[in-house]
């Protein structure tokens, strides 16, 4: 049995309380709790009464002895191990927010310029925690003031932002959560916390439609005409009539991914490649836009190039830069997202010719994350369904049907889309969906190197 005893405090405080018991051997052991009330003093003689009883008989901790143990401090702990009640609490390592941050960075498996951009979320999260606190005091409390705190920031960085404001915008304030639930959850698999207390955070949709802009048909023929070469036409080109990434993978295409007979280009996709061998690698149908500005590509290429666009695949270019440069000379305003506006024009089109799901492949995405990301409505589309086209034709009316035998509800052909294009060529001149399914295969394919033979001489080609 355990005693409590209380010791009369001669100053008129608290009196302290300790509890006494027989350990091993019959010894007279005693624990000093100091001064606390009367009900902590009883619970405590009770508990060490059950631990007494389980060392003595070799049996485990049950799950409320368990709990009660683990949620003592170490100081509390530290009396019962001095007693042999317990065995040693292990140590546990206080991870902080600038270690996990500075974890989450070594440990990623994603390259290097993905992580550039979520560079942003980390520092954002040591500026606001702070870099030595403790990842297991942050709570669900304090995760919505630090979201609460993203969205009010108006510091900004070395940029201006794009809001009237100088807020972030919703669609970045999302990418921001999204990133900061996906650090958290790496620390629950370190084991270095229970849970995340970013767990009940919605991110929000990270859609933004008012940054995208169509680049129609007159838009995309006065900046070709603007660019400075015939090497920038390229990268404009590939970007707006091949809907490919820039610069990723603008500058890895090479002569030897250019069937000239077939008119199928090989694409690798560095975003997508750790998704597996069928996102690495895709196909992409040639137009007869792309193939004009191809030829004329080819014909100025130097001996021995084997990059389609090099200019591209030189990471110390300032691709932005010039692409403003450029559209400003071609009379036109810079629009939002140069080179994902263009490529998102690319699907727009297509998608209107073509089965989504067919585009997506071509475009190296889902038709889920075309639909949220790229596709945009056009306002012919909205025009031909004021004026009648291609909408649900009118039943007639009793009357109608009475008074007129023969009643031929006229009927009005779609306007035609506008192919964006240098040449004004229709896609339906291109070749057919059908005939363009190439299984992705392994990329180790040998650059083409140009040499003095004309391209219809090279097997290669």
């Amino acid at each position: 049995m355990a005693s409590v005893v209380r010791l009369k405090s001669k100053d008129g405080a608290k009196d302290e309380v300790r509890v006494q018991f027989y350990g091993d051997g019959n010894k007279r052991m005693t624990i000093y709790l100091g001064r606390v009330p009367v009900k902590v003093a009883e619970m405590w003689g009770r508990r060490i009464e059950e631990l007494v009883a389980c060392r003595a008989n070799g049996m485990a901790f049950d799950l409320d002895l368990a709990k009660w143990l683990r949620g003592l401090p170490d100081s509390s702990y530290a009396k019962l191990a001095g007693a042999q009640l317990v065995p040693l609490r292990e140590k546990t390592e206080i991870h902080t927010v600038a270690q996990l941050t500075k974890a989450f960075v070594d440990r990623s498996p994603t390259k290097r310029s993905t992580l550039i951009g979520y560079k942003q979320t980390l520092d954002s999260l040591v500026e606001f925690f702070g870099p030595t606190r403790a990842i297991t005091s942050i709570t669900p409390g304090t995760a919505d003031d630090w979201r609460v705190w993203i969205a009010d920031d108006r510091k900004g960085g070395r940029k201006k932002r794009t809001t009237t404001d100088n807020r972030l915008s919703g669609p970045t304030v999302a990418k921001r959560v999204s990133v900061a639930k996906q650090v958290l959850r790496c620390a629950v698999r370190w084991g270095w916390i229970a849970k995340s207390p970013f767990d009940g955070l919605k991110p929000g949709s990270q859609a933004n439609p008012a940054r995208s802009f169509y680049v129609d048909h007159s838009t995309i023929m006065d900046v070709l005409d603007a660019c400075p070469s015939v090497g920038w036409k390229v990268v404009v080109g590939l970007c707006r009539f091949a809907g490919l990434r820039c610069p990723s993978e603008v500058g890895s295409v090479t002569w030897g991914d250019v069937n000239w007979e077939k008119g199928r280009l090989t694409v690798r996709s560095q975003k997508t490649e750790h998704h597996g061998a069928e996102h690495a690698v895709r196909v992409v149908p040639i137009s007869a836009d792309l193939r004009l500005i191809l030829d004329d590509a080819w014909s100025v290429a130097g001996e021995g190039a084997t990059l389609v666009a090099p200019q591209a695949a030189n990471p110390t270019s300032n691709l932005r830069t010039t692409m403003e440069k450029v559209i400003v000379r071609a009379g036109h305003q810079p629009w939002a997202r140069l080179f994902q506006n263009l490529r998102a024009s690319c699907e727009t089109d297509w998608v209107e010719q073509y089965p989504a799901h067919v585009v997506a492949k071509w475009l190296g995405h889902s038709p889920k994350v075309a639909a949220q990301h790229y596709l945009m409505s056009r306002d012919h589309h909205f025009e031909d369904v004021v004026g009648g086209a291609g909408g649900p034709v009118r039943p007639e009316s009793k009357r109608e049907r009475t008074n007129v035998k023969s009643n031929a509800v006229p009927t009005r052909n779609p306007t035609p889309q506008v192919s964006a294009g240098v040449c004004g060529v229709s896609h339906e001149k291109t070749e057919p969906a059908a005939t363009t399914r190439v299984a992705a295969g392994s990329s180790g394919i040998e650059p083409v190197v140009k040499t003095g033979k004309w391209r219809g001489q090279d097997s290669n080609l």
